[in-house]
């Protein structure tokens, strides 16, 4: 962290069911692999790449001591680093959101590394995990003098703390991006820096915490994988609508359908599942090539309608087709998890007013990247409703 007028770093370069009704089985994709599709975004169907998942056990205990979980991205001292963190947010009551952005902001500004500095001296002489060299800077949130002695700044607990007063004195902060409310503490010359490791840090809040990433803030009560409704999870993500899923993932009778089909009525508000950004928002051109997405469709038609592309960290991108109008967002927008980009509606390939959501992995928007939305929305906290 620094005084507010200093300039940084540059930022590091990160990573970025059940039927509800007989009649929705014929939502979107009737008649199976060819019924369905973005007709400029073929591809050859796919392995299911199912995301890992875990359990929000309630408790959210944290050992700081035992034994750290595996990430490719980060060590065993790290991770110890991250679960210091968790555990100084807990006692100080910070909900679980405050831990995903705590951890977030200091594997930008430190990779999860208590740092000392090669310009402060005494910093050297303190037991540390790296040498920095940014002006006076120390420590996991690379803290400078006004706050703390060094001594202090480099103690894993005291820098934790020190975050999370600034945290929770911004206004709305639970409420507020990521980066946003990283860059209020923080003072960043980069304050789109933080954004990029919200992903990882829910997934390793997760896996130190009990699934903790996985809550989301209902009636004054922390409650596991309730974030359906427009609520958004401790993760970042929420449910693009609250409908049951009714027509599933690539099924035996309709092995390319790449998404689910969620029932809706026709105007329902659409949320954008996650912050990101907007890669695609247009009318989706039919079998016949028309851009016909002002009128309802009919099974066969093709085409997803009115529809939109989110990209979001880690190479993740979320599909929402038939809408009933041109969306709400452009490409090239930034959009905020839960912000509405458009309604439901029944345009393009469909028999009725529903959303067609999908969910694709490492930026690949074809059919290859496509996997099952049902387990990776609940490993989010955002289980999509009638989902089994």
């Amino acid at each position: 962290m620094s005084d507010q007028n200093r300039p940084r770093r540059p930022a590091r370069i990160g990573a970025l069911a059940t039927a509800l009704t007989a009649a929705l089985t014929l939502l979107c994709c009737t008649g199976g692999a060819g019924a369905f599709f973005l007709t400029e975004l073929g591809g050859d169907a796919a392995e299911q790449l199912a995301p890992a998942s875990m359990e929000c056990t309630g408790d959210f205990e944290v050992d700081v001591s035992g034994k750290m979980p595996r990430f490719a991205e980060y060590g065993e001292r790290q991770l110890r680093n991250a679960a210091v963190i968790i555990k100084v947010g807990q006692e100080m009551k910070v909900p679980p959101r405050g831990w995903v952005i705590a951890v977030a902001t200091a594997m930008q500004e430190s990779r999860l590394l208590n740092l000392a500095n090669s310009t402060v001296g005494e910093s050297r002489d303190i037991p540390n995990e790296g040498i920095g060299a940014d002006h006076d800077s120390v420590g996991l949130f690379q803290q400078r003098p006004s706050w703390g002695t060094v001594a202090q700044r480099m103690n894993p607990e005291y820098a934790s703390r020190k975050f999370y007063e600034k945290l929770v004195d911004v206004a709305d902060w639970e409420k507020l991006p990521l980066t946003v409310a990283a860059q209020r503490v923080q003072i960043s010359a980069f304050p789109d820096a933080y954004a990029k490791h919200e992903e990882l840090a829910a997934r390793i809040v997760d896996a130190l915490a009990g699934g903790a990433a996985r809550t989301a803030l209902i009636a004054g009560r922390e409650e596991c994988d309730a974030a359906a409704g427009g609520e958004i999870a401790a993760s970042g993500w929420t449910a693009p609508i609250p409908g049951g899923v009714g027509s599933g993932f690539r099924t035996a009778s309709r092995p390319g359908h790449n998404g689910v089909d969620i029932a809706a009525p026709k105007g329902t508000l659409i949320r954008v599942a996650a912050t990101g950004r907007v890669l695609v928002s247009r009318c989706d051109p039919d079998r016949r090539g028309r851009l016909s997405c002002d009128v309802d469709g009919w099974p066969g038609k093709g085409g997803c309608g009115w529809f939109v592309d989110v990209l979001h960290a880690q190479g993740f991108i979320t599909r929402y087709c038939h809408l009933v109008s041109r969306p709400r967002v452009a490409a090239g927008d930034t959009v905020q998890a839960g912000e509405v980009i458009g309604e439901v509606g029944s345009s393009g390939n469909s028999s009725g007013p529903h959303l067609h959501y999908e969910v694709h992995v490492e930026g690949d928007r074809s059919s290859r990247g496509a996997i099952d939305p049902v387990p990776f929305m609940r490993s989010k906290g955002a289980p999509l409703k009638g989902a089994g």
